[in-house]
This record gives structure tokens, C-alpha cells and sequence, in this order.
């Protein structure tokens, strides 16, 4: 019993009152009672943090205890098909319509095909390491929940302020995004439907309320059920990969090879690597899909299938289109606002940019859709941690969606979105969706290698030196990459053979504490690791003013962490800790949430 009580100090407890809390009020724990208990609790902070930092929650915890803090359940009615097309909805958007047309044009030229293959091949290694920790653990809480099973509270806290960052951010650019094509299928330019706010500065001088009403539609279509919205989202992905093809013979009739061979990397490796970073907007949403796990009526036969099939689709799609692209204008000539309506006009074939707005903006609809019900579900799951207000947490018993989870993120999403720049979001977007798929890759070889009470310490110690020398390795390689280094060979000669012996040692070395029961992440720890390699490589591309806001996020994250998360979440902790002592709760919790198979 006593093991249990240390093992469950992760902050899980069932309480009753406001959505899952304890009392009324955003805050109803026991350290913001009274300005005298908040005090208190601040006096605190030291011994707190120590606690929590290295404090762990349990898979059963999160899949029973913390999922039962909703009050109602989320119903179990999605299949393989609904993931798959949820999954290719949710990717397939902005960033192939709009930063196709940037990228190619200002960092990489025709080598953009190369790009889009370098971020899929991330991105697919990210999506195998979230396949089985969906399937692991089937929750809502998606890359929150595994980090904070994995890698403790605070990292997860970290983790979970990026990730509302990254649907924040990645919802408004698209719904900006979507305003510029609205106005292209209307004959207009992008900023003609925008309202000139002259006395802001120029990366946030251009308010959208177009995009805040998209929004808006999109946040209430997203709360009503959760099923209408995969028949919804299919329909328009379907009618969306019929446009993209016609995009691909259209264009590929208008072909010329010199556009693409004549001078293809016209910036260098330097140039690839650049554009990969920022492309990697591109792909961002399939993380979605792992938080619907709690809703997948078989998540070890759906999600695989799911998962796997829409990243294949997305970045074949996404390498054909850049190439046909290419191929049609040369890269100089590509318009970064609106790049494939203006090189169809530019061949001839002017009305060929309404069906290429028209398709733009049902796949910017869908991304749309499939954003909301992902950001809802990790904030459901954080509030019910405790690490948010946990009246955010609640499911609504008649339509089972998270209402008021939804609600709040599309308002900060609506918010982003009326004022900042597509240029400003994308970049500081990509750095927080790699730093957030780096955790994950480094939570599942913690997975694999590290169970609490069984594991010697010798092996623990030797997985955490393997575990340093891998992300130190990347880390300096990149590093030396984004300086300016690449016409030098002496840091990756050390660098990338270091990251090699690492992971060679670990493979040997270290034995497995576990493996997946249904389906686990194939050649272990080499996938993991070059995911973890890869993502942070990546960052190394990027500019440093976006890692200047990232670090402003940081800061933010943190202060509301010392002053109201942490706290929240140690009293749940006690809370729940006391209860195990009492025997008011048993191992594995309350019973596993099993929702409807209705609609």
C-alpha cells in the first residue's frame, strides 16, 4: 500500500465538486482556501518543487483515476477509417498551399521536394513513438499524458504549455490562412479582407475577424459530437485529395524540367535544412488523431492503421505537389502568398486558381476541424491533473465533448489569430511542436528501459548517461549547424559518432524493462533516437528571434507554474495519496471509462 501511495504522488485523486475539483472557483484546492493558505502554500514553493519535479504518474492512473475526473465519459465510437481521415484532414492545409510557395521561393528553391521529404521522415518517426504510447496508454491527454508517465510533473508542465502553444498557434495561422484564400477565390488580395490597424506594429497591424468567425463555426461544429465531426471532416478530405490530384495532373501538363534541374538547390544544404524546419508546420496536427485514443472503439488495431496510413498519404501528397510546383514556374518567379493559383494564371490556365482556392479551403476547414477536438482533449486532460482550472476538465454528459475546453482554446486561438502574422506563428510553431515530439521520443526509451522497483540502478544509471550523450550530441550538432559551421567538419566528427556510440551502447548494454503488449515502435532505440536526433537538428535551422519568443512562452510557463500549477497539483497529490493510505481507493482506481458505442 505504501508503494502505491509513492507510486501514485504523480497528482491523482477523484474529487467531486466544480468539473472534478474539490470545491467552486478556477482554483478549489486546498492552497488557495484563503490568502492565507495561498501564502502558506508560496512559502512552500522550494520543498513543492523538489517533489513534483521528479514525481511520476502510473499509465493505470491516468486511463482510470484522472480520466474518471470528468464527470461524464467520452464515447467510444471511432474506427481505423475515422482516424486515417482524421489524420489527413488535420495535416493538410495551410502549409502545403502557402509555405510551399515561401520556402521554395526564399530558403530552399526546387530542393523544396527535399525538404517536405526530410520533415515527413521526422514526422513519421514522431508518429511511431505516439502509436504506441496511444495504444499503451488510451487516453485523451495524448503527449501530456505519456510525458508525465515517463518523465515526471514538471516536464510534463512544460510539455503541456507547448502543446496549447503549438494548437493555438497552428489554428490561428491556418485560419488566417484561410481568409487569403477566401479572398483569392473572390479576386482579391489577401489583405483586402483584413482591417489595417496602422498604429500596431507591422507583424500584427492586419486583423482578421474573418478568421475569428471561422473559428467561431469551427468551435461549434467541434463540441456538438465528436463522430459528426469525423463523417464532416471525411467528406471534405476526400473531395480535398480529388482537388490535390487534379492540382498534380493540371499542373504536370504545364511541366517544364529545366524549372526544376536547372539550378535545384540553389541555397545549398543549408537552405534544405532551413525550410525543413519551417515546413515541418506542414505536418502538425497528426498528434491529434493519439488524443482520440480514449474515443477508438479497438486503439491497438485503429491507431496503427490510422496513424501510419495518413502520414504515408500526407507526405507523398506533399512531395508531389512541391515538385509539380517547381516544375511549373521557375522558383524566382513562385508567389510566397498564394504559389499555385498564381502559377496556374501564370500558364494559362487562370481559372484553375478557383478550384485550387476552392480545394485550399476545404483542406484549411478540415485542419481546422481536427485542430479543435485535439486542443480540447489535452486541455481536458491537463485540468484534470489539476495543472489548469479543473472545471476545464468537464465532459458534458449529453453530447460527451469537452465543452468548456473547447470553448477556451478556440477563444485563444481566435485571439492569436485577429492580430499576429502567418510569418511570426509558423516559425515559433515548429519549435514548439519538434521540442514537444524530441520529449516523446526520449519518454518512450525511458519507457522501455526504465520500470520503477524493477530496474537495477546500474542499468538506470547507464540508461541516463546514454539518454544525456544522445540529446548532447544533437543538441551541439545543431548548434554548430545553425552558427554557421556547415563548411566545417571538426564538431560533427565528433558530435555524430558520439550520438552513434550512445545508442549502440544502449541497444547492447542496457536490457528492456518492458515491451508492448499489442504493438511497439520497431528497431528500438535506433527509431527513437534519430526521431530525438532529427527534431533537434531541425531546431538548430531555425531563426533566432522565433526562439526569443519561444523563451518569452518559457518564462510565462514557469511563473504560473511557481504560482498556482504546481500548487494545485501537490494538493491533489496529498489528496489522492491520503486516500490510497485510507484504502478509499484501490489499485488500478475506478473503474476503466467505457463509453457508448452510439453516436
Amino acid at each position: 500500500m505504501a508503494a502505491m501511495a509513492a507510486e501514485a504522488a504523480g497528482g491523482e485523486v477523484r474529487r467531486r465538486g466544480c468539473c472534478g475539483g474539490g470545491g467552486g472557483g478556477l482554483f478549489p484546492e486546498e492552497s488557495f482556501a484563503s490568502w492565507g493558505a495561498y501564502g502558506r502554500a508560496l512559502m512552500e514553493t522550494g520543498p513543492r518543487l523538489v517533489e513534483r519535479a521528479t514525481a511520476r504518474s502510473a499509465a493505470a492512473v491516468e486511463v482510470n483515476e484522472v480520466r474518471g475526473r470528468s464527470g461524464a465519459e467520452m464515447k467510444r465510437n471511432l474506427t481505423w477509417w475515422d482516424l486515417a481521415w482524421f489524420g489527413v484532414g488535420a495535416v493538410i492545409g495551410a502549409g502545403i498551399f502557402v509555405l510551399t510557395g515561401q520556402e521554395a521561393r526564399d530558403a530552399a528553391g526546387p530542393a523544396v521536394v527535399l525538404s517536405y521529404a526530410v520533415s515527413g521522415v521526422s514526422a513519421m518517426l514522431s508518429v511511431l513513438c505516439y502509436t504506441e504510447f496511444a495504444i499503451e496508454i488510451p487516453v485523451a491527454g495524448g503527449s501530456f499524458a505519456y510525458v508525465r508517465v515517463e518523465l515526471g510533473d514538471f516536464v510534463a508542465f512544460i510539455a503541456a504549455g507547448n502543446i496549447l502553444l503549438e494548437y493555438s498557434i497552428g489554428g490561428a495561422a491556418v485560419a488566417r490562412a484561410w481568409t487569403s484564400y477566401f479572398a483569392t477565390l473572390l479576386n482579391h488580395r489577401p489583405n483586402d479582407l483584413r482591417i489595417h490597424a496602422a498604429s500596431l506594429a507591422a507583424d500584427y497591424s492586419r486583423l482578421d475577424p474573418i478568421a475569428v468567425a471561422v473559428i467561431a463555426v469551427v468551435c461549434a461544429l467541434s463540441v456538438l459530437s465528436t463522430k459528426a465531426s469525423s463523417r464532416f471532416n471525411y467528406a471534405l478530405s476526400i473531395a480535398h485529395l480529388a482537388v490535390l490530384a487534379f492540382i498534380v495532373a493540371a499542373g504536370l501538363s504545364r511541366a517544364r524540367l529545366s524549372n526544376l534541374t536547372a539550378d535545384f538547390a540553389p541555397f545549398g544544404a543549408r537552405g534544405v535544412f532551413a525550410a525543413s524546419a519551417v515546413l515541418f508546420f506542414a505536418y502538425v496536427g497528426f498528434d491529434a488523431v493519439s488524443t482520440m485514443a480514449e474515443e477508438t472503439r479497438d486503439p491497438a488495431r485503429d491507431i496503427p492503421a490510422g496513424l501510419v496510413g495518413a502520414m504515408s498519404v500526407t507526405t507523398a501528397a506533399y512531395c508531389a505537389l512541391a515538385a509539380t510546383l517547381c516544375l511549373m514556374q521557375p522558383y524566382r518567379e513562385i508567389d510566397p502568398d498564394a504559389p499555385f493559383s498564381v502559377a496556374f494564371s501564370a500558364a494559362g490556365m487562370g481559372w484553375a486558381r478557383y478550384v485550387v482556392a476552392f480545394g485550399a479551403l476545404k483542406g484549411m476547414t478540415t485542419v481546422l476541424l481536427v485542430s479543435a477536438v485535439g486542443q480540447a482533449r489535452y486541455l481536458t486532460h491537463i485540468a484534470r491533473t489539476h495543472m489548469a482550472p479543473p472545471c476545464l476538465a468537464r465532459v458534458h454528459p449529453r453530447l460527451g465533448t469537452p465543452v468548456n475546453a473547447t470553448v477556451a482554446m478556440l477563444a485563444a486561438t481566435a485571439a492569436i489569430a485577429l492580430f499576429t502574422d502567418l510569418g511570426v506563428l509558423s516559425n515559433l510553431l515548429s519549435i514548439s511542436t519538434l521540442f514537444i515530439f524530441m520529449l516523446v521520443a526520449v519518454a518512450l526509451l525511458v519507457r522501455r528501459y526504465y520500470a520503477t522497483g524493477e530496474t537495477a540502478r546500474g542499468d538506470r544509471n547507464r540508461l541516463v548517461g546514454c539518454l544525456a550523450v544522445i540529446v548532447a550530441s544533437s543538441i551541439a550538432t545543431a548548434a554548430y549547424w545553425g552558427l554557421g559551421g556547415e563548411g566545417g567538419w571538426a564538431a560533427y566528427v565528433v558530435a555524430v559518432p558520439a550520438w552513434l556510440a550512445a545508442t549502440l551502447f544502449l541497444q547492447l548494454r542496457v536490457p528492456m524493462a518492458r515491451t508492448p503488449e499489442k504493438w511497439g515502435v520497431p528497431l528500438v532505440p535506433w527509431l527513437p533516437s534519430a526521431s530525438i536526433f532529427i527534431n533537434i537538428f531541425l531546431l538548430g535551422s531555425i531563426d533566432g528571434r522565433s526562439f526569443m519568443r519561444f523563451g518569452v512562452w518559457t518564462a510565462a510557463l514557469l511563473a504560473y507554474y511557481f504560482f498556482f500549477g504546481l500548487h494545485a497539483s501537490y494538493d491533489t497529490a496529498k489528496a489522492l495519496a491520503a486516500e490510497v493510505a485510507a484504502g478509499k481507493v484501490e489499485e488500478g482506481g475506478s473503474k476503466p471509462a467505457v463509453a457508448g458505442a452510439g453516436n
